[in-house]
């Protein structure tokens, strides 16, 4: 069964921009915060990494600044961006160490899991 893309439309209504292409980030590696059925996580959050939020991330569990060669990971640094979880953004915020995000590269699918005023108070990007 192939996987299906949903259409890449942003929390603001429009076209998703993309995230990183330097780490390549993205469910499908593809530089964008896109998502489909499969993506269980929702990896739709395009976040702006910081030392906090990393070092809160590796106490939880989910080390994104090691990096993991063979699995063509280079590891994330205060700076870089990354297709977040959405439920991992949201615990963050309510935790006090979310990062700040673009909002026109975050994936509307994101919005299921965060309400739009949350993801407002991070972005870097607010209309």
């Amino acid at each position: 069964m192939a996987i299906v893309k949903l259409p890449s439309v942003n929390v603001l209504g429009g076209t998703l921009e993309p995230c990183s292409t330097t780490p390549l980030t993205g469910f499908f590696r593809n530089g964008s915060c896109d998502t489909c059925a499969e993506d269980h996580g929702s990896h739709t959050v395009c976040a702006v990494m910081t030392a906090e939020f990393l070092a809160h991330s590796k106490y939880l569990g989910n080390d994104l600044s090691t990096p993991r060669p063979e699995l063509a990971f280079p590891g994330l640094k205060p700076g870089d961006k990354w297709c977040l979880c959405a439920a991992r953004f949201l615990q963050a915020h309510h935790e006090g160490v979310a990062p700040r995000i673009s909002l026109r590269a975050t994936h509307e699918r994101a919005l299921q899991v965060v309400p739009l005023d949350i993801l407002r108070l991070y972005a870097t990007d607010a209309p």
